[in-house]
């Protein structure tokens, strides 16, 4: 099944209202693959999906651990990538993140690219744009199709 929605992020306050959407919608997903500039809102995206999935810990950004891992109530465990440092997939593949993506448990991946084939078939990817306004242009995509909504 191909799905794909645009949302539009105009403010810090709706980041919340398509955390929940986005569980809602594509909750049956677990590894979403998280691709935009520096300064976008990756990390900040992460935390507000955490949120909705009532974790524990405090979500920041792995960009030194390569991975973190947040505890919910009763979501299991939560995956938090950042590839940014790595140079290829084989030290990716050296994290053990395989298992990870394996493991049925939520995987969020920052600057996935060096993964893409890595990743399974079924990935959500969550493409962010800024816009001039510093509205943030989401657009998720399994494959093919289109869906747009304004928050």
């Amino acid at each position: 099944m191909s799905r794909s929605m645009v949302y539009e992020i105009k403010s810090i306050e709706t980041l919340d209202k398509f955390a929940q959407s986005l569980i809602e919608e594509w909750g049956d997903k677990r590894i979403f693959a998280l691709e935009g500039p520096m300064g976008a809102g990756k990390t900040t995206i992460i935390n507000s999906i955490c949120r909705h999935l009532q974790c524990m810990d405090n979500v920041s950004s792995p960009t030194f651990a390569i991975i973190n891992v947040y505890r919910t109530k009763e979501q299991g465990n939560i995956y938090h990538f950042d590839l940014y440092r790595l140079k290829n997939a084989d030290e990716l593949l050296a994290t053990g993140a395989l298992e990870y993506f394996d493991s049925g448990s939520w995987c969020f991946i920052e600057w996935p690219e060096i993964a893409d084939n890595l990743l399974p078939d079924d990935t959500v990817w969550i493409k962010i744009r800024v816009l001039e306004d510093d509205t943030r242009r989401l657009e998720v995509q399994l494959k093919a199709g289109n869906c747009q909504k304004t928050m």
